[in-house]
């Protein structure tokens, strides 16, 4: 079987715009993927089938098998294909593993079933599985707007290490909604953080944690009861400029150098909590209908 990434992702700044006429959110976001990674699994077969080693996760409602079978159905493709995924991200943390789960699929399958479909082509059927599965298919620094479809690819980050604090906190329905549900018009804001961490990254290749921002900050501890003391851990450990990792639960700070990340996560994994230090990853160069290599 061939084995591909499939990273996932921090939102380095998350704002906010306002309500649109069609009940979603307008948002505008620079999203980075990450070398914390699932491992999907592909081999050609006659039918989609679908297994994870996340027994909760093993479903035919999983946006893999979703995926796979939207691109069938777009494509008109006739085969199959047998998948299984190795799931090491942390699910329901707010660190996008099925939307990448989802892009990772169809962009392997575009090449494994030799469908020679465009990026725009993919992208359209990416929109339909979710807001954040099109921000994967180009990975490495993007910026997502409208509802997070819209996506541009930004020029390479230069290498930051991050650390990340998941709590032991079980899968919330509707997560994203009830946080959306949250905010008032207070927290909503003109684009002024993403325009101020856009020029550091043009100038600089750089965005300081200074200038990192998400907008769900504000309602995280209402939103996820028994947040704050996890918040409080981290900081006490050292971590500066601490922020939920998209829809959260997960928390996030970045660190100046791999050793500070290193001592950041052993002094929170010999408490007990779950940490982990992952590397910004770069988007795979040059795009391509499948800018994948199996590893």
């Amino acid at each position: 079987m061939l084995k591909y990434p499939s990273p996932a992702k921090v939102n380095l700044v998350l704002e906010v715009l306002g309500k649109r006429p069609d009940g979603y959110h307008e948002l505008k976001s620079i999203a980075q993927t990450i070398d914390l990674c699932d491992i999907l699994c592909f081999e050609l077969a006659d039918e989609v089938s679908f297994q994870c080693t996340e027994p909760s996760l093993n479903t035919p409602d999983n946006l893999v098998v979703r995926a796979a079978r939207l691109l069938k159905e777009y494509s008109g493709y006739s085969g199959g294909v047998k998948i299984i995924l190795e799931k090491r991200v942390p699910w329901g943390a707010g660190l996008g593993g099925g939307s990448s789960n989802a892009a990772t699929t169809l962009l392997v399958l575009n090449r494994l079933w030799e469908l020679g479909l465009s990026t725009p082509d993919i992208l359209s059927v990416a929109a339909k599985l979710g807001s954040d599965v099109p921000l994967f298919v180009y990975g490495g620094t993007v910026l997502a707007e409208g509802r997070g479809e819209k996506v541009t690819s930004l020029p390479t980050l230069k290498p930051l290490w991050l650390v990340l604090l998941v709590p032991p906190f079980s899968g919330m329905s509707e997560k994203t909604t009830h946080l959306y549900s949250l905010l008032e018009p207070p927290h909503y804001t003109r684009g002024e953080s993403v325009s101020r961490a856009l020029e550091s990254l043009q100038k600089m290749g750089e965005i300081a944690p200074s200038l990192m921002f998400n907008v769900f900050d504000a309602v995280a501890f209402k939103a996820f009861p028994g947040l704050e003391h996890y918040w409080n851990v981290f900081r006490d450990a050292g971590a500066e400029n601490v922020h939920l990792a998209g829809s959260g639960p997960a928390l996030f700070a970045a660190v100046k150098d791999h050793s500070q990340a290193e001592r950041l996560a052993i002094a929170l994994n010999k408490k007990g909590f779950k940490a982990f230090v992952t590397l910004t990853k770069p988007a795979p160069t040059p795009h391509s209908s499948c800018p994948l290599s199996p590893g």
